[in-house]
């Protein structure tokens, strides 16, 4: 199995790390099968991710993944959140091994679920 340089530097290096005090969404994702576990937090202002940081425990695929979704999610409106899909995560590293796939779907589901929280209590955000 061979992973992408961008996938090693976002392992070695991950962005974005950590938790927002008092996060406007929080999202929490897993794989049972893998057992990889997620939570992304974002911060909104006028419909816009102005922050985005994860906590992940997973494979490095797991974490090479939350780190850059958590990049792409910065400055995205929440339709355009909702709109990224595991494909597109999976494409800014330079493509995964087939058998680490899942890992990106966990990185858009999670940001998914974030913004879900974050309609769920703004619903007049939609």
């Amino acid at each position: 199995m061979e992973y992408t340089q961008a996938v090693i530097d976002h392992f070695q290096n991950p962005r974005n790390v950590g938790e927002i005090a008092e996060a406007d969404g929080v999202g929490e994702v897993g794989n049972p099968s893998c057992g990889d576990m997620m939570r992304i937090s974002i911060a909104v202002k006028d419909k816009k991710i102005t922050d985005c940081k994860f906590k992940t425990l997973g494979c490095g695929a797991a974490i090479a993944t939350s780190s850059i979704a958590t990049e792409m999610a910065r400055g995205m409106t929440l339709d355009e959140a909702m709109a990224l899909t595991r494909d597109q995560v999976a494409e800014a590293l330079g493509g995964l091994p087939p058998e680490k796939m899942h890992c990106s779907n966990l990185a858009a589901d999670g940001l998914h679920a974030a913004v879900e929280d974050y309609y769920s209590k703004h619903p007049e955000a939609k």
